[in-house]
């Protein structure tokens, strides 16, 4: 079997590792416990994580332990890494209920029967730590003059560190050493705005329990000019099938731009390499097929083959290739609803195709809005019995975002 770490290195995954052939080395000899953690500030994973579970799954496929490590205490803190702003704080209710929100999401991806693989959450060790105890044993090691030197802290001096964030990245090291002790985990894994807290960790663990400790970090999501990948104008792209629907999250990846399919074939997908090569050189209005193929494979492993299964054959039956019209994104009103929201900008609204009646004025007077395939070109449009086929419309905002509302 090929070593993961070779895997992971020729599918794009890598950024930054700590001592790269003493790693590689660890991973092709044993099986090799890691952990990556995951702070529940929201009440689903988004697809920002989702490089982190694959790398996880790779890892997890080549015989070695992943830890997912959920941040029910350090998300108390919030980590100031790539954020110009403090973080609002929140409720510890709402994050307990974020982070078994988390947990039966990671439950899809990873195996965690017996041995297979292990989910934690540091609000256990650390919601309980004795502050001047931790400084005595843990803060010691920390060199203030070192610490401000890092990225994650630089880019926030000019605009005000709080001393409250300052303390995430002992809090980070800390769970690196516990896992250590608790687990034997030898390895931690992050995204590369994760660099200095990682180090942290590794740093700590050889000085306080003398044993070798390692760091990877792997490219973050983004796309070929640099911007962050899974962000669209309603928000996150979502793993939760309630927050983003499964014909939503494959349009997303259906109309990705050409440069980042490969890319996303290698980061996103289980397919051969071979293949993705094959896929990303497609040459002009070719590559479509491998915008489709993404769009099936990863819908299918976030959602399973149904939902893509579906959402494949929505798409189809909106750009006129056949397919079953019932599986497109549907709101179902009563006559009643449809009478008093009979305004174009109302009904919109009311069944949140659009996010605000702004939005829809904008997309009327850039000629973006259509209903039954004609353009609305007023926003004083009335909706009458006669506009309706079916028993119902067809309303689309630009090229490839289309919604059903069924009168009933």
């Amino acid at each position: 079997m090929a070593n993961v770490f070779d895997i992971l290195k020729e599918r794009g995954y890598i950024a930054q590792v700590t001592h790269e052939e003493e790693v590689r080395e660890l991973l092709g000899r044993e099986p090799v416990t890691f952990y990556i953690g995951f702070d529940p500030t929201a009440d689903s994973l988004h697809v920002g994580h989702y490089i982190q579970i694959m790398v996880m799954a790779h890892m997890q496929r080549a015989g070695h332990r992943p830890i997912a490590l959920i941040g029910g205490g350090t998300a108390m803190v919030g980590d100031p890494s790539g954020r110009t702003d403090m973080r609002e704080m929140m409720s510890r209710e709402i994050i307990d209920k974020n982070a078994q929100a988390f947990k039966k999401q990671m439950s899809r991806f990873l195996d965690f029967s017996e041995g297979k693989a292990i989910m934690e959450n540091n609000a256990d060790w650390l919601l309980d730590l004795n502050y001047v105890q931790f400084l005595r044993e843990i803060g010691v090691h920390f060199s203030v003059n070192r610490m401000l030197a890092a990225e994650c802290f630089k880019a926030r001096l000019e605009r005000g560190l709080s001393f409250f964030e300052f303390n995430y990245m002992l809090m980070q090291a800390y769970d690196f050493l516990e896992l250590y002790r608790r687990h034997g985990c030898r390895i931690q894994m992050g995204g590369d705005d994760q660099w200095s807290n990682i180090l942290a960790g590794v740093d700590l663990i050889r000085r306080v329990e003398g044993g070798d400790a390692y760091g990877l970090t792997f490219t973050l999501l983004t796309t070929s000019d640099g911007q962050k990948m899974g962000k669209t104008r309603a928000g996150a792209v979502w793993l939760d099938p309630d927050k983003t629907s499964p014909y939503d999250f494959y349009q997303y990846w259906r109309n990705v731009d050409d440069a980042d399919v490969k890319k996303c074939l290698a980061l996103l997908t289980f397919l051969p390499m071979d293949e993705v090569n094959r896929l990303g050189s497609l040459p002009g209005e070719r590559i479509n097929e491998a915008k489709k193929i993404l769009a099936y494979e990863l819908t299918k492993n976030v959602h399973g083959e149904e939902e893509a299964i579906k959402a494949q054959k929505a798409a189809e039956a909106l750009f006129g290739s056949g397919g079953d019209l019932d599986t497109v994104p549907t709101t179902e009103i009563t006559a009643d609803e449809y009478k008093e929201n009979s305004n174009v900008l109302d009904l919109l609204h009311s069944v949140g195709f659009i996010s605000s009646k702004s939005e829809g004025r904008r997309l009327i007077s850039q000629g973006g809005l259509y209903v039954n395939d004609e353009r609305v070109d007023s926003i004083e449009r009335q909706f009458t019995q006669q506009d309706l086929r079916d028993g119902g419309l067809l309303v689309r905002k630009g090229k490839k975002t289309y919604h059903r509302i069924v009168v009933r």
